[in-house]
């Protein structure tokens, strides 16, 4: 009698459970307007049918996927200046950034693309040195090796000469960095501040939220971007350490100019985020807008903090107005169902498709997850190549006058979660710069052999890419 009547009230109170935690679910999505992968829905849902008591604390603490209020953003006014290109593909790809909100396109000038970890650190070290008033970095991790050492003394040269400093650095990247620097640092009053520590950002849902932007900003006027963290082997790698860290290849490069005051906005409005907890408003342009004889790019950030999956729509529709070619490196490659069907759409129908990537990189799953996706883009004609060194470079070229470079890797968890940074670049001279540099590395690749999967293997691609979303 007593088992009967306590399975009775178990199942009560499970069934409470299960209702209190789907009502959650779907009204956050609803209110929110958390559009999300269906793998990651599907997983929710069952989770909290199953496993409520542990379910519904996770979905607190991970599931939200958007910070920003959609319908506050709805009503962002932007100007209709679009990309100066008679290009189709570029001038669809500014008209559809306008629409999403993103700030207009912006001058620059003194442009230099890092041919390799060498150049890339010398443009930064000249950047630190040469900072007279302010200088703001961002990275996701800032290393404690040889690299991270000399930065931090760098900065603390800079501070001591009274140069205001402000470096910011994701809350679960500085546990992959060590904090050594940190504390150095913040001792010597450089600012120092996590995005969304995860001890203090739990209960708002934004545990899963990291912040993968990489931009330093000297005096509001010079930029250095891409895709290269604060450490060593994103550089020239340390030999002399116990982990004997290789340099990767990796791309970034630096300008002046009004897109790099439009990336100084950015930076104050993460600052503020990391260190208010305000969700940024929508980026206004305050700088001039194009002449007819400037060249003009445009800042494209993606994240929780914007109402559209800005970067990720943006591929998508250049892979549907593409003409000749898309040209894209990323290191990992796990894309969701509809970028990958417009890039194999785009290659049926005759355009070059491209991809470089690392023939082995550092996650194993990611690795993994990317087969199924590789051998139904190589039945649609695209090229893959693999490259012999780890390869961490984030490009994609549409046509010639289309050249997305950043942050941004092709993965669902960066397309989605991740707050991202990229340039969308306009200029054909350009483009066909950061394209020469990626067929300079695919000159030692070699192309991807398909190989049919057994069973098993098959199951196990299932299985990862079924936790791609969270990679």
């Amino acid at each position: 009698m007593l088992n009967e009547l306590f399975t009775r009230h178990w199942v009560t109170l499970h069934g409470l459970m299960v209702l209190l935690g789907l009502a959650i679910y779907a009204t956050t999505s609803h209110i929110r307007r958390q559009r999300r992968h269906p793998s990651a829905a599907i997983a929710w849902v069952v989770s909290l049918v199953l496993l409520p008591y542990v379910a519904l604390p996770l979905y607190l603490m991970l599931g939200s996927r958007k910070v920003v209020d959609y319908r506050r953003a709805l009503k962002v006014q932007t100007s209709p200046h679009e990309a100066r290109s008679t290009d189709k593909s570029a001038a669809q790809a500014g008209q559809l950034a306008t629409a999403m909100g993103l700030p207009d396109v912006a001058t620059f000038e003194q442009l230099t693309i890092h041919q390799d970890g060498g150049q890339a650190l010398q443009a930064l070290r000249d950047m630190i040195d040469g900072a007279s008033r302010t200088l703001d970095l961002c990275t996701f991790l800032f290393g404690h090796d040889v690299l991270g050492d000399e930065i931090a003394t760098r900065l603390i040269q800079r501070a001591e000469k009274g140069v205001k400093i402000r470096l910011l650095v994701d809350g679960i990247g500085v546990y992959l960095g060590g904090h050594q620097n940190l504390k150095r640092l913040s001792s010597a009053g450089v600012q120092v501040a996590l995005f969304v520590s995860p001890l203090r950002s739990a209960l708002r849902g934004r545990t899963n939220l990291r912040n993968h932007r990489k931009m330093v900003i000297a005096d509001g006027q010079w930029m250095w971007c891409g895709g290269r963290n604060l450490a060593a082997e994103y550089f020239e790698g340390d030999p002399t350490s116990l982990r004997k860290k290789k340099a990767w290849i990796d791309l970034s490069f630096d300008l002046r100019g009004g897109l790099a005051q439009q990336a100084q906005q950015r930076f104050e409005q993460d600052w503020a985020f990391a260190t208010k907890g305000t969700t940024a408003r929508a980026l206004r342009s305050a700088v001039p807008s194009p002449t007819s004889t400037a060249m003009g790019a445009r800042l494209v950030a993606s994240g929780p903090d914007q109402a559209d999956d800005t970067i990720y729509t943006l591929l998508v529709s250049g892979c549907f107005t593409a003409h000749s070619r898309i040209l894209a490196v990323t290191p990992y490659f796990v894309p969701d169902p509809t970028l990958l069907m417009a890039l194999t759409l785009a290659a049926r129908r005759g355009v070059a498709v491209d991809l470089l990537l690392p023939r082995k990189s550092n996650h194993h799953l990611a690795d993994i997850a990317r087969h199924s996706a590789l051998r139904e883009l190589t039945a649609s004609r695209a090229r893959i190549w693999l490259a012999p060194s780890m390869i961490h470079a984030k490009a994609v070229l549409i046509d010639d006058d289309l050249a997305l470079v950043g942050s941004a890797k092709l993965d669902e968890r960066s397309l989605f979660l991740n707050y991202e940074l990229m340039i969308a670049f306009y200029e054909p001279s350009v483009v066909q710069s950061f394209a020469r540099w990626i067929e300079g590395q695919r000159s030692s690749a070699t192309h991807y052999r398909p190989r049919a999967p057994g069973l098993v293997r098959e199951l196990v691609e299932g299985m990862v890419r079924w936790v791609a979303f969270q990679l």
